[in-house]
């Protein structure tokens, strides 16, 4: 029998989603865990009641978050996943043939359904031998690691619970010195036209210890409100803004197709709409 299940986001509003069937809900030691089937989306997971992820949809936000710090740093050969217990950031990340991930999650329980009720998200991305799976706190890792990674990405939860220590200024220090000289950093942090003070808190949060840091944007259906954003910092004041045809090239040479991420669309991300534009300082 079918029910309806509401996202908890926020106060004034809400999203529903008809479940056909209820695949698994539990509370684990960290987040209240339920994935259920929807006829439009396929299998949808929600945390603490928020979308994260969907069959239907995933690719757009996997895809934006990994591959345009990659491709703008061009020689990325270590990146650091915080987070993204579903292995949609680690497929997208392991598709570059030369890079080698360690991915941090502190919920194994997260990775075990991922890969039970959602297997391609991962796609064997997790038997991968460039991956290396650490359940682990990601923001002790980065305290406490001597490792230094081209890349950090960031796949948290939003400001709340478990996630919040994942949006302090003390976590970006840390990712800072974890970077390699030209190193990016780039987090998720919601949707604007909902959480505009998360986009304001962040760049107050995360600029003081990069040479650059801003937003690029990106509709993922499911995310509703229009444009998420995905903060980006780096010591590396022109990673940011290189050119189609440079991104292009290093696409090229990448040999492998997306279904949302192209050259012009990451070039373009970083062109943010006025409303956000609003939102920085």
């Amino acid at each position: 029998m079918s029910r309806w299940i509401s996202e908890t986001l926020y106060a004034d509003y809400q999203q529903r989603f008809k479940a056909t069937d209820v695949l698994f809900e539990e509370k684990t030691e960290h987040q209240d865990l339920i994935i259920f089937e929807n006829d439009f989306f396929g299998r949808v997971m929600m945390l603490d009641g928020v979308t994260q992820t969907t069959d239907r949809d995933e690719f757009v936000y996997h895809e934006m978050i990994s591959h345009v710090p990659i491709m703008a740093h061009g020689e990325a050969k270590k990146v650091l996943i915080i987070g993204g217990g579903d292995g949609g950031v680690l497929r997208e990340v392991l598709r570059h043939k030369d890079i080698q991930c360690t991915m941090v999650e502190i919920d194994a329980s997260v990775v075990e359904m991922s890969k039970k009720y959602f297997p391609d998200h991962s796609a064997g991305a997790f038997e991968n031998e460039r991956c290396n799976l650490v359940i682990a706190d990601g923001l002790k890792f980065v305290k406490e690691t001597t490792e230094r990674f081209d890349v950090i990405i960031v796949d948290s939860t939003d400001p709340i619970g478990p996630g919040e220590v994942l949006f302090t200024s003390e976590f970006y220090q840390d990712c800072q010195r974890c970077l390699s000289e030209k190193g990016i950093l780039v987090t998720q942090n919601g949707v604007p036209f909902f959480q505009g003070d998360e986009i304001t808190t962040t760049q107050e949060r995360m600029s003081p210890h990069f040479k650059d840091m801003s937003f690029y944007v990106v509709a993922v259906p499911t995310y509703v409100g229009g444009f998420m954003t995905l903060a980006w910092a780096s010591n590396d004041e022109n990673a940011r803004t290189q050119s189609v045809d440079v991104i292009n090239e290093r696409f090229v040479a990448a040999g492998f197709e997306t279904n949302y991420y192209t050259p012009g669309v990451h070039v373009g991300a970083f062109s943010l709409p006025r409303y956000i534009e609003k939102l920085l300082k």
